[in-house]
Order: C-alpha cells, then structure tokens, then sequence
C-alpha cells in the first residue's frame, strides 16, 4: 500500500509543482500576491502556509465530488469549496496571528480567486482520484511557496536589513555608508528578481535546450 502511495508517478505527480511545472517560474501564475506580499519573510511565510493548504485540500474536497459535480455547475462548486477552506484559513490567522493579517490585508481572502488554485481544481482534481490531487495540490503549493520565501528573503535582507524582523546587516555597514536598496521594497525590485529566479530555474531544468 505504501509503495502504491508513493510510487514513481506518484512521485512524479508531487515534484511537477514542486519543480518541473512550478506555477510561478514555468506557468507564470500567482505573481500578483508574489509582489504584494513578499517585502517581509513572515508575511510571505504566512501566505505560503495559507495558498499549500487551500490548494492541497480543495484538490481532495473536489476530487472525491467530481464523479457528482454536474458540468454546467462545476465552477460554481469548486469557488464554493475554495471559499470555504479560504474563509477557515482567514479566521484562523485573525485568530491567532492577527497583526501578520492585518499586513496581509485582503491578499489571503483573494486566494479565492487565485489561479493557481482554480487551475488545479478544474485542470486536475476533476480528472483524479483524491490522493493523487492531493500531491498536486502539494507540489504546487510548496512550488509556489519556495518562490515566495527565497524572493521575501531576499526583499527583505536588501530593503529593509533585517530578517524575521530581526537585524542582519551589522550597524557598521550603515557607519560606513551602506544603504538599503529601495528597489527592493517596491514592485519592480520583486520583478527583477522573479526575472533572474526563472531564468535561472529553467536553465537548471534544460528548458531552453529543450525547446
């Protein structure tokens, strides 16, 4: 049972998102919320956790319905199962991390409407059974994720020189005339970096050979 668990294809279906179809460096997807919340670590930490739940359960929610959805509604039912594992993720994080959501704003209820998540549900979990469409949902979830961390990371060391809220620049560097990069806190310096991360990625990946 656990080998048909996590079998090749089943492997393969998990490390597609993670890697091979990553939704931000290969599908080009997401990256609203990728500029919008990503000038601190945490708040993209916070928006990470909350898209990989909703995209990993919706994919198991929809796909054990699919053989019940009727095709006419489909997307109706899919937004309404969406909305509600959005709606728990919200009220979870004014409940308990309410100043991370205050900084968030309205970026955790818009992942209702993130493609991503949508594209999942209708291009994989209506065609698959639920543990298969959990690992999708996975894949992309933590795909989408690492882009956000690696790119928070980096906003926020270069613009602000902290990380986690905590100092990480040395305060001699500002003695001896260091100043952070501007750039960084705004939407350009996250499109720059998004630029080098994919080139990078699919250089890695043989993409341009490829194609």
């Amino acid at each position: 049972m656990a080998e048909s668990l996590f079998s090749r294809k089943n492997k393969k279906v998990f490390k597609d998102g993670l890697w091979d179809n990553n939704p931000i460096t290969f599908q080009i997807l997401g990256i609203c919320s990728t500029l919008a919340v990503t000038t601190q670590l945490k708040t993209a930490l916070v928006m990470s956790a909350s898209l990989t739940f909703v995209v990993a359960m919706s994919n198991v929610a929809i796909s054990l319905m699919r053989n019940w959805i009727p095709s006419k509604i489909r997307i109706i039912v899919q937004l309404s199962v969406i909305s509600l594992l959005v709606i728990l993720a919200d009220q979870f994080l004014k409940a308990y991390m309410y100043d991370v959501s205050k900084q968030l704003s309205v970026f955790v209820g818009l992942i209702i409407t993130n493609c991503i998540v949508m594209g999942r549900a209708e291009a994989y979990a209506m065609a698959n059974p639920p543990w298969k469409s959990f690992l999708d949902g996975l894949g992309n979830g933590l795909g989408y994720s690492g882009i956000l961390v690696i790119v928070g990371t980096i906003r926020e060391i270069l613009g602000s020189g902290t990380l986690l809220g905590a100092p990480v620049i040395p305060q001699s560097f500002y003695d001896a005339g260091y100043i952070n990069c501007g750039v960084m806190v705004i939407a350009p310096g996250a499109f720059f970096l998004l630029g080098i991360i994919i080139w990078i990625q699919r250089a890695i990946s043989g993409y341009a050979e490829d194609s």
